[in-house]
């Protein structure tokens, strides 16, 4: 298995003290938590992206530039970016700017997102959403992959003799799609033959489920080498103690306030998507994605999910008003308690030197391989 730190940069004030974190401190912890991840072996660090509501995440290109300057070896990602809100020429401008930045290492995670207010913002009609993500989808990739390109579409105005600069690093990188509600994501990932990765958040496990055994159908029927339909999920939130019932009782105020917040903005539990279903953490935890409980118990929770979706990827997210010193402490614990239990039962060749379709900077570290042995000191 295969791990990632996701961050969206949300950033609303406390719900108990109302305070919010200024945002130059917020955004310099998103970069201190991926060189973290880095430092702790986490495989990719992804960040997100919103035009609307208490987030940080609208310019996410330029917070992965700060991390590909700050990093090394880690894998960077979008998740996801809002592909259906963006012009394709400046996506591919500033993707393959942090492509050649991390020298190789940016693989994208693509969707439509799902916030409502994004579209009005930025003067899009939202009935078109699905259209927009389509063709800006397959312009992009055009793009990456070719030089002096013409075109013609039906949302945006022509291009003749079209060369996005810079290049990728070493050509076109991976681009995922992301999947939460709809068939569409996962019919367009199938068709081309792309990964995709389930948001798995919010919703019963079988919601998710179904719309994966789509993917995998129509992947197949495109032709696709089934081998190479990976597939990725989020969680619901994670948070360890060293009882399942001690992570309950210290995160239920946290998870409250996630569900009184989509309340707030007028989010039931019937608004798919964009509410937890799960109107209290218990029911989270025993019937939903929530990652809450010891580390024993949250590796068997993404064990068990494995059986049902069968991903190999596993992104995992810290919750925003955690303490610092908690955040950290979660993530090494995480890291250190939690993965090695799942990487013993889950084998991939995602992001390996066998994965013809990786990164082309990144090769993950094999945690099953003996330990290089230790070089001769001189004298």
């Amino acid at each position: 298995m295969r791990f990632q730190l996701l961050d969206i940069v949300f950033n609303p004030p406390h719900p108990v003290t109302g305070e919010a974190v200024p945002p130059a401190d917020r955004l310099a912890r998103t970069v201190r938590h991926a060189v973290l991840a880095e430092e702790l072996g986490f495989d990719s660090f992804a960040v997100g992206e919103r035009h609307a509501g208490d987030v940080l995440s609208s310019a996410p290109t330029v917070i992965l530039g700060a991390i590909a300057a700050s990093t090394s070896r880690i894998l960077l990602s979008t998740g996801v970016t809002v592909l259906s809100l963006l012009d394709p020429v400046r996506v591919a401008e500033d993707l393959a700017t942090v492509d050649q930045l991390s020298r190789g290492r940016l693989e994208i995670v693509i969707g439509k997102g799902n916030e409502v207010l994004q579209y009005p913002l930025l003067g899009l009609d939202i009935d078109k959403q699905y259209e927009y993500l389509e063709e800006n989808y397959e312009l992009l990739r055009l793009l990456l992959s070719e030089e002096d390109v013409t075109w013609e579409g039906r949302h945006r105005h022509r291009l003749e003799h079209a060369t996005t600069l810079p290049r990728p690093y070493a050509g076109p990188f991976r681009i995922w799609h992301g999947s939460a509600t709809s068939r569409f994501a996962v019919e367009l990932a199938a068709r081309w033959g792309d990964p995709i990765v389930t948001a798995n958040a919010l919703q019963p496990r079988e919601n998710y489920a179904v719309l994966l055994d789509h993917y995998r159908e129509q992947y197949a029927a495109h032709g696709h080498d089934p081998a190479r339909a990976y597939v990725g999920s989020g969680s619901g939130g994670l948070f360890l103690a060293d009882t399942t019932e001690a992570a309950v009782a210290q995160y239920r105020p946290l998870y409250q306030g996630q569900v009184d917040a989509a309340a707030r903005r007028g989010y039931g539990a019937d608004a798919v998507g964009k509410a937890p279903s799960f109107r209290t953490l218990e029911d989270a935890v025993e019937r939903g994605p929530a990652l809450v409980g010891s580390p024993e118990r949250v590796a068997e929770k993404i064990l068990d999910y494995h059986a049902t979706y069968g991903h190999v990827l596993q992104s995992v997210s810290v919750n925003h008003l955690l303490d610092p010193a908690e955040q950290e402490d979660v993530l090494r614990r995480f890291a250190e308690e939690v993965a090695p239990l799942v990487r013993a039962e889950v084998r991939t060749d995602l992001w390996s030197a066998a994965d013809p379709g990786r990164a082309a900077g990144f090769t993950a570290v094999d945690h099953a391989a003996p330990a290089p042995a230790p070089v001769p000191v001189a004298g």
